[in-house]
């Protein structure tokens, strides 16, 4: 089940993301925060309208999404970065690829035209998941990062949401969309 994230959910949000900084090279943070700080960005994020979602399972919260402004000029209002995490256990059940289609699906909803997936390892699993949402490769940025000893490739994917860049935006501002 995709649903809205709540407070509620902040020390399972905690636990995914600091699997993530620790094992993995998706996230380029190196000391996972603590609930208090996953907390705060909970509620930025959703503060400003933004959509973050949790997949919940049997066995709790499988891992969580969200989409948050990609630049804070204005003429970024109509673009968005997804990010999105799985729990170790849950991985390779198809719940990253259910938490990125129900982002999407709610920022098209709010008006929202581009949504940019920043990727701290190039070639590692979140390519795949994005290109089976519909996201084309942009940019990469080579040897951009240092984690876990080695040298990490960034890489810009894109997805175009609704109509894209085929018409003006409507009159929404940044995380007031509806």
């Amino acid at each position: 089940m995709i649903r809205d994230a709540e407070p509620r959910d902040v020390a399972a949000i905690t636990a995914v993301y600091a699997d993530a900084v620790t094992n993995g090279t998706g996230t380029w943070e190196t000391a996972p925060p603590d609930a208090p700080e996953m907390g705060r960005r909970l509620g930025q994020i959703t503060g400003a309208g933004y959509p973050w979602l949790v997949a919940e399972g049997e066995g709790g919260v499988l891992g969580y999404g969200y989409a948050g402004p990609f630049r804070g000029r204005a003429a970024y209002d109509w673009s968005v970065e997804d990010t999105v995490y799985v729990a170790a256990d849950a991985r390779g059940r198809g719940v990253g690829l259910a938490l990125l289609e129900a982002l999407i699906a709610r920022c098209e909803a709010r008006g929202y035209r581009q949504m940019v997936a920043v990727l701290g390892d190039a070639d590692g699993p979140s390519r795949g998941l994005h290109e089976r949402a519909g996201f084309e490769a942009r940019g990469r940025l080579p040897g951009f990062g240092y984690k876990h000893g080695r040298w990490l490739d960034l890489l810009l994917m894109q997805r175009a949401l609704g109509a894209g860049a085929g018409t003006p935006p409507g009159q929404i501002g940044r995380g007031e969309a509806g």
